[in-house]
């Protein structure tokens, strides 16, 4: 691996190589030592979900094997008689209680007023896996046998999983509040002077593209355990990526308030965006404990986290490309049709209609129209999965590039150094209305070509036979978003506890979080707590996803270590009889003309030990902070790609990604985060697709036929950094965990596609597909 050279840009200034921080010696911002929280995984002293509530009463599901069909009659008798069974419901139960047990749905942003996911089928199902009725039993084998017992009479109805198909006039109707199938239709940018711009273009080239539905495949499948107390309300453990995210959404299904519900996410195995959103199994699973008056777990199954996890991505996409004489772009006007599963679930009805923020990618392009219609299909809900609408947009851009170099017959490296957004524009607005805070493209842009340079490229043939190609592509990712909780408590004793409402599920937030503070605070690393994932124990807080941990949180932890600072700074002052402004900061305290005290000493004379004037006991501090605008994150990946033209099989030469996500608190763990995205974008583009049959059955159910990427289906990951702080945040910070996601998937393509000498090809980059592109 690769990433000992780091530019760091600031406004106005000439680049310079710097030092990229992964020194072992050093531990504050800047530096990269090891995550705190990966012996306890590699010792297996991890606790998940499903390790609580060994002797609860165990949850399983009556699921649909049918897409589309009306529910007429099920019979729970011999299900009610296995040995074990404790209860089986329906929604006749649940309709009985006082409970709404309707999943959340935003409908402000929707054409119509549908209603929300039912926790189990109210008189129809309308995708493969819907739960139909629950089963509760002493153990989960006896679930299992009771789930097999309930007899449940199906009226099939049509089916239709695409998206642009269900929107045809003939497609079956899942909801009569919108006839057409079409849940809300989103307009980005100006189409009166996008269609001005096509009429004055000198060329115009097109896409059709199928951005495939994917499956979040997490180490950890979703999981709860639910107890109820009639004084103290709901304590659900459960895999959640927002804790205070999902006591709200059970707040609202189960019709109690947030304050009689507390969330507990522990060690969680992996999120990916479906463990963000409310499923049925822990509404289903916290009102069986209220009915029984004991705890009661559910953990899901691999085949049915596949059939009713919210999937992502599923756009069909057709896209223009207008571009004068010179090459230079004129507009860009997309046209999507993007599934959205059975349902609407949470805000997943109307997010496709936001993608298009991001169709201008790097370039300059001054009129943009996109329009998207979010259609309701007979398939698993489909909602945010790892850059949810960022990789959608920027595939869509990054294809027409290549398709139109090919056109013209310009070096794609070279047409997008002519449209690159000048480092001198920041902020810069697109014509769809995103203000990108600040960048510098080329230089990203010049570094990974040149890593490929040497490659041989438009369908060259090597010694044994095989076609090579290079692909590049370039990305804006926008990072953060909404507000987060960090509250930072220093003990009598000088330890540190940090508290924030984001949750760690991989990102290493202890790590990052106790380096920040540190910056800070004249303590370690060593001496800070981060706690996260009881909403008991923290503040509300909105959670990880969106890139937004470090950019949001990262700022609302080091706000208020800023705001215990200058309160402890005013108390060694105190200490050493100096004023404010003789303070200075040691290592592990505080100095005045000569004298010191330890930082413990200030923590303890804040508790009570003569106090200055007009400050009251305590030394801790809670924000919570709210971006202004976006942090935007950008780079370039280049991808070099050998294809056997007899079987379709290629192998990926050499993967680069340079990557700028302003400055990185600790450069090992960006590394990181671009390896993991880069894997499951290369995963996507390679081989994962989430296939409906013709009955709209999910025949990717399983581990066996979803194709995950395997360690050997991955090629080396060589990463180089780059850094332009952003202005919109005190720390300088971008996200970066999703940008590999953004990035892979069209480098890869255009790589293969340079290499069979074709205009498109659509993921998954199967064998299959591969050749018959080249026999073509």
């Amino acid at each position: 691996m690769s990433g000992e050279e780091s530019v760091i840009e600031a406004e106005g200034s000439v680049p310079t190589t710097a030092d990229a921080g992964t020194a072992e010696g050093g531990e504050g911002i800047g530096h990269s030592p090891l995550r705190r929280e990966d012996a306890r995984a590699l010792r297996g002293e991890t606790t998940y979900t499903d390790d609580f509530g060994q002797e609860a009463a165990a949850l399983a599901f009556v699921r649909s094997p049918h897409a589309h069909a009306r529910v007429e009659e099920i019979d729970t008798d011999a299900a009610e008689a296995v040995d074990g069974v404790v209860a089986v419901y329906t929604w006749t139960d649940l309709a009985d209680s006082d409970a709404p047990m309707r999943l959340p749905v935003r409908t402000e942003p929707l054409d119509c007023e549908v209603p929300g996911h039912p926790v189990l089928a109210a008189d129809r199902v309308r995708y493969d896996g819907q739960p139909v009725a629950a089963v509760v039993a002493r153990d989960r084998y006896a679930a299992a046998d009771g789930v097999e017992a309930v007899d449940v009479a199906y009226d099939p109805l049509g089916v239709e999983t695409d998206p642009r198909a269900a929107a045809d006039e003939d497609a079956p109707t899942l909801f009569d509040e919108a006839p057409d199938n079409v849940a809300a239709v989103g307009e980005l940018g100006d189409r009166e002077a996008t269609d001005r711009a096509f009429a004055e273009a000198a060329e115009i080239v097109s896409v059709d593209l199928e951005n495939n539905r994917l499956i979040p495949s997490a180490l950890e499948p979703r999981a709860a355990m639910a107890e109820y107390d009639r004084t103290e309300g709901f304590t659900v453990t459960m895999s959640s990526q927002s804790p205070h995210g999902h006591r709200r959404k059970l707040s609202h299904t189960l019709g109690e308030p947030e304050r009689q519900i507390r969330v507990i996410s522990p060690d969680v195995g992996g999120g990916f965006g479906h463990k963000g959103h409310h499923h049925p199994g822990e509404a289903m699973a916290a009102w069986a404990a209220r009915e029984l008056g004991e705890a009661v777990k559910w953990t899901a199954t691999r085949s049915a986290n596949y059939r009713e996890g919210a999937h992502g991505r599923d756009h069909r996409t057709t896209a223009e490309l207008a571009l004068d004489s010179d090459g230079r772009f004129l507009g860009l006007r997309a046209d999507t049709y993007a599934g959205i599963g059975g349902y609407a679930l949470g805000g997943g009805g109307a997010m496709p209609g936001w993608y298009g923020r991001l169709l201008a990618s790097q370039y300059e392009v001054p009129a943009i129209y996109c329009r998207s219609r979010c259609v309701f299909t007979t398939t698993a809900p489909v909602h945010s999965y790892r850059g949810a609408g960022r990789p959608e947009a920027v595939y869509v851009t990054e294809r027409l590039v290549d398709v139109a170099a090919d056109e013209l017959g310009v070096d794609p490296i070279e047409l997008r150094r002519r449209n690159l957004i000048d480092a001198d524009d920041f902020p810069h607005e697109t014509a769809v209305g995103a203000t990108y805070d600040s960048g510098n493209y080329e230089p990203a842009l010049n570094e990974a070509a040149e890593a490929v340079s040497e490659h041989p490229s438009g369908g060259e043939r090597d010694d044994d036979g095989r076609l090579r190609g290079v692909g590049v592509a370039g990305y804006v990712e926008s990072t953060g978003g909404g507000f987060e909780s960090g509250v930072v408590r220093v003990h009598p004793d000088g330890g540190v506890t940090v508290s924030a409402g984001t949750h760690d599920h991989g990102q290493g937030h202890g790590t990052i979080y106790a380096q920040i503070v540190a910056e800070e605070l004249p303590v370690g690393p060593g001496e800070i707590e981060v706690v996260e994932g009881d909403t008991d124990k923290v503040p509300t807080g909105t959670g990880t996803f969106g890139s937004r941990s470090t950019v949001v949180g990262g700022n609302a932890v080091a706000e208020s270590a800023a705001d215990v600072l200058q309160k402890a700074e005013r108390i060694a002052a105190h200490e050493l009889d100096a004023a404010p402004d003789e303070i200075e900061q040691t290592e592990s305290g505080f100095r005045a003309d000569g004298d010191r005290c330890s930082f413990a000493d200030v923590a303890d004379a804040a508790y009570g030990r003569g106090l200055p004037a007009g400050l009251s006991p305590g030394l801790e501090a809670t924000t919570f902070y709210e971006l202004d605008d976006t942090a935007y994150t950008f780079g370039s990946h280049a991808v070099a790609v050998a294809v056997d033209p007899e079987t379709g099989e290629f192998e990926i030469e050499r993967y680069v990604a340079v990557d700028d996500c302003g400055v990185r608190v600790n450069p090992r763990i960006v590394e990181g985060q671009v390896h993991g995205g880069v894997a499951q974008g290369l995963g996507q583009a390679q081989s994962e697709r989430a296939t409906y049959g013709a009955d709209g059955t999910l025949a990717a159910a399983t581990m066996l036929d979803y194709a995950l990427p395997r360690a050997g289906d991955l090629p080396d990951i060589e990463t180089r950094a780059r850094e332009t702080p952003s202005p919109e945040n005190e720390l300088g910070v971008k996200g970066i965990g999703e940008a590999g996601t953004i990035a892979a998937p069209p480098a890869l393509v255009n790589a293969v596609a340079d290499a069979v000498g074709v205009d498109h090809l659509d993921m998954p980059l199967t064998p299959e597909r591969v050749r018959a592109a080249e026999e073509g």
